[in-house]
């Protein structure tokens, strides 16, 4: 009995979890926008699932903030703002400034030879952007945290996976804008080529100079975008 008890107990946080995940995911990657009222009629219909599971991924995601509570009436995305951007955008440059400084210290012939991978991954889709830049973003993604897992600390690369979901919904603005520019994503390819090298080289200050400099470029680009606040 109590192994049913407890199997019951499991499958239903793993579901509740499951749908957390997809709801988050549909948060950052911009399907709900910022600030839209999360109805939950809809929620319902779009995971296939009951209120119980729904307000505890809403409560989650309320302690991630990337949901708000409206007093007494329900929750919604939480907003963007110039202000939180920066913040974010800067933080997560030191802390990515950081993961790479250890990295150099750390790092071995596997560490390298998964950034060369990840790197060749990321640039093959390049040509794909426009039809899918959320597979464009995942490999970019995956590159990045090629580079810091190097650092091999656990506790700093919880902290850089969660500046990066809260960058990710920035990014999406900036992919939206910016996918059509041939320029920026040149620029922002031969940013990649140099961090590499930087890297390979155990040049570690002038790989710090380039992430931070690299991070910050798209958060200087929307400061200028109109209707954002």
């Amino acid at each position: 009995m109590q192994e049913a008890a407890s199997s019951k107990t499991d499958n239903k946080d793993n579901f509740a979890s499951q749908v957390m995940g997809q709801l988050k995911q549909d948060i950052l990657t911009g399907f709900f926008k910022p600030g839209e009222k999360l109805r939950m009629a809809r929620l319902k219909e779009r995971y296939n699932v009951g209120i119980s599971p729904l307000r505890e991924a809403l409560s989650q995601l309320l302690i991630e903030q990337l949901v708000v509570v409206e007093n007494q009436r329900g929750f919604r995305v939480h907003p963007i703002s110039k202000a939180e951007m920066l913040d974010i955008y800067e933080t997560r440059a030191y802390i990515e400034a950081l993961c790479i400084s250890l990295a150099i210290q750390r790092g071995d012939d596997e560490w390298e030879a998964g950034i060369l991978a990840a790197a060749h991954k990321m640039r093959k889709f390049n040509d794909k952007l426009e039809k899918e830049p959320h597979e464009w973003e995942r490999r970019h993604q995956a590159f990045h945290s090629a580079i810091a897992e190097g650092c091999q600390s656990p506790t700093l690369l919880q902290v850089r996976r969660s500046l990066y979901e809260k960058a990710s919904r920035y990014r999406n603005l900036w992919l939206k804008k910016n996918m059509l520019d041939t320029e920026i994503f040149d620029a922002n390819q031969k940013e990649h080529d140099q961090l590499i090298e930087a890297l390979l080289n155990n040049d570690a200050d002038q790989a710090k100079a380039l992430i931070h400099e690299h991070l910050l470029s798209p958060s200087r680009t929307l400061l200028a975008t109109e209707g954002f606040e």
